[in-house]
C-alpha cells in the first residue's frame, strides 16, 4: 500500500516546464559600462604637452626608518593659448606627476594674446616671488628663464620679455606668472568694458 501511494503521488506531480531561451538573461545584462582605461583616457587628453617643472622630496623619521612622500609641479599647454597647473602628491614619483598632470588639465585657462606676443605689459607676485612680462618685437623669441620660460612656452607665446625680481622658488614663480597671465586683456575685452565701438 505505502508503494502505491509514493506512486501515486509521484504521477500527480507536474513536470517543471523547461526554461525557453528567451526567458533567460543574457550574460553581461544590466551591468555598468566599464570606465575608460587610463590609457583611453590618456589619449584623449594628448592634444596637451605636459612638463615637470619640480620635484620635491620630503621625509618623515618613523620608528622603523624614514617615509619619503613627492610634490611635482606640471604644467600642461596645447600652444594654442590654453595652459594648467597642477600640484600632485604622492609616495612616489611617478604618482606624484601623474596627479599633478591631472590636476593641471582640469584647471585650464585661456590667454589673450596680440599675435605672437601678449597684449600688454604686466606684474605680478606671488608670496616673495615677483615678475614681470612685456610684450616684445616678432622674432625676439621667449626671454624667459626657468619656469617662467615653460609655462609661456606652453601657452603659445612665441615672442616675449620676462623676468623674475623676487625670490627664485620655482613653485612661487609659476604660481606668480598664473598670477599675471589671469592680468591680460585683450582690446576687444577693454573696448567692450569701455562700452566704446571701434573697428577691431
Amino acid at each position: 500500500m505505502a508503494n502505491e501511494t509514493e506512486e501515486k503521488t509521484v504521477a500527480q506531480a507536474p513536470e517543471a516546464a523547461p526554461r525557453s531561451e528567451e526567458a533567460r538573461p543574457s550574460r553581461g545584462q544590466g551591468r555598468r559600462e566599464r570606465p575608460p582605461r587610463r590609457e583611453e583616457r590618456e589619449e584623449v587628453q594628448d592634444e596637451f604637452e605636459e612638463r615637470v617643472i619640480v620635484v620635491n622630496r620630503s621625509s618623515k623619521t618613523v620608528k622603523g626608518g624614514r617615509n619619503f612622500s613627492f610634490g611635482a609641479l606640471v604644467v600642461v599647454g596645447d600652444k594654442k593659448g590654453r595652459v594648467g597647473m597642477g600640484f600632485g602628491k604622492a609616495n612616489e614619483a611617478s604618482d606624484a606627476i601623474r596627479k599633478g598632470g591631472e590636476q593641471a588639465r582640469r584647471y585650464v585657462m585661456n590667454v589673450p594674446m596680440f599675435g605672437s606676443t601678449v597684449s600688454h605689459m604686466v606684474e605680478a607676485r606671488f608670496c616673495a616671488a615677483r615678475i614681470l612680462i612685456k610684450p616684445a618685437s616678432s622674432g625676439t623669441g621667449v626671454v624667459a628663464g626657468g619656469g617662467m620660460r615653460a609655462v609661456l612656452e606652453l601657452a603659445g607665446i612665441q615672442d616675449v620679455l620676462a623676468k623674475s625680481l623676487g625670490s627664485s622658488n620655482q613653485v612661487n614663480v609659476v604660481k606668480a606668472t598664473f598670477e599675471a597671465l589671469k592680468k591680460l586683456r585683450s582690446r576687444t575685452d577693454v573696448l567692450a568694458k569701455r562700452d566704446i565701438k571701434a573697428l577691431l
